[in-house]
């Protein structure tokens, strides 16, 4: 961040306080992947806040402020937004700490337990507020997705040929994609993006909200960064989920046990081809560091969802015997 910008960032939150900028204290709170960045500003009472710089010319937060509004008006657990400047990029959240969910992931019984937690959560999202606000995730968006990881992570990185299977299987997860109910999906629902605060379970970085198919953010949560489950608790917590939408309506009955986790694996199939590609693509083109390293977690991820999806063998063999062994070496000679 430039001084200029960090500069003309104190100036407006000085402004927003009817402080002078020498009583703030701004300090370096963390980024993502994205070009955002955050600070914690201390107030003379003591009260913190969060203060985000999005450049304008790099991120559109107008999503972020509508969306973020909509959710806390359904009572959802969101930060508050306090005040946002979109011509400039300046926001001023509410505080929620810097403690996110999986940080509580001390073993597999608390792993389970924060799950199931934020299960629920999803479950809440998804029965208060209305899809139709926000963007389709449409055949053109699963598309879009699939098709970074033959773009950044075969012929980018590993500069491997796109196998012939592929198509079948892309066919495959985006018809089961569409063929789910349509609700509202956060579309980043890791536990990096759930924050315990105030005997609450918090969700940040909700920009990329989408209409979109009933499982994809249980996929995003069941099949994150920071555990794997093995086929039995991936299965059971799966079908509590599925037991709660049917009881409450967002699935109908006919959509039974050994269809919703078919639905489960085809997305987590494509949810992991999508960071493949993503994580390759911070690398090369945005220069983050950090992504590469996570590679076989999720290569393991989709080994586990083409285990549930045995139509696609040939494809389920060319992940085992070259995918995998590529993305070992070329890690091996990375720096």
């Amino acid at each position: 961040m430039s001084t200029s910008r960090f500069d003309a960032l104190t100036r407006w939150v000085a402004d927003q306080h009817g402080l002078d900028a020498t009583a703030l204290t701004l300090a370096p709170a963390g980024g993502d992947a994205s070009f955002r960045r955050y600070f914690r500003l201390r107030l003379p009472s003591g009260e913190t806040q969060i203060v985000m710089d999005a450049p304008p010319e790099q991120e559109d937060s107008a999503p972020f402020v509508a969306i973020g509004r909509r959710l806390r008006a359904a009572n959802l657990p969101v930060p508050a937004i306090y005040q946002a400047d979109l011509d400039q990029g300046f926001l001023l959240l509410e505080d929620l700490g810097d403690t996110p969910l999986q940080t509580r992931f001390i073993d597999t019984a608390s792993v389970h337990e924060h799950t199931a937690e934020a299960l629920a959560l999803v479950s809440a999202l998804q029965n208060a507020v209305d899809p139709s606000f926000l963007p389709p995730f449409d055949e053109a968006l699963l598309r879009r997705e699939l098709a970074l990881f033959p773009e950044w992570c075969l012929k980018s990185w590993l500069g491997l040929e796109v196998p012939a299977s592929l198509a079948a299987l892309e066919d495959e997860l985006t018809r089961l994609a569409l063929s789910q109910p349509v609700v509202s999906v956060h579309r980043d629902f890791d536990a990096m993006n759930l924050m315990p605060h105030a005997g609450r379970l918090y969700m940040i970085d909700f920009q990329d909200a989408v209409a979109g198919p009933i499982t994809y953010d249980v996929i995003s949560l069941l099949c994150g960064r920071y555990w794997r489950f093995d086929a039995s608790d991936f299965d059971a917590l799966a079908l509590a989920f599925h037991a709660r939408a049917r009881q409450d309506g967002r699935l109908p009955a006919s959509v039974d046990a050994a269809a919703f986790l078919r639905w489960c694996r085809a997305m987590a199939a494509q949810r992991s081809l999508k960071v493949l590609g993503i994580f390759c693509r911070l690398t090369l083109r945005d220069a983050k560091t950090g992504y590469l390293e996570r590679l076989p977690h999720f290569l393991d991820h989709l080994e586990d969802s083409l285990a549930g999806l045995s139509s696609h063998d040939d494809f389920a063999r060319w992940t085992r015997d070259t995918l995998r062994p590529a993305i070992a070496a070329k890690l091996e000679d990375s720096p």
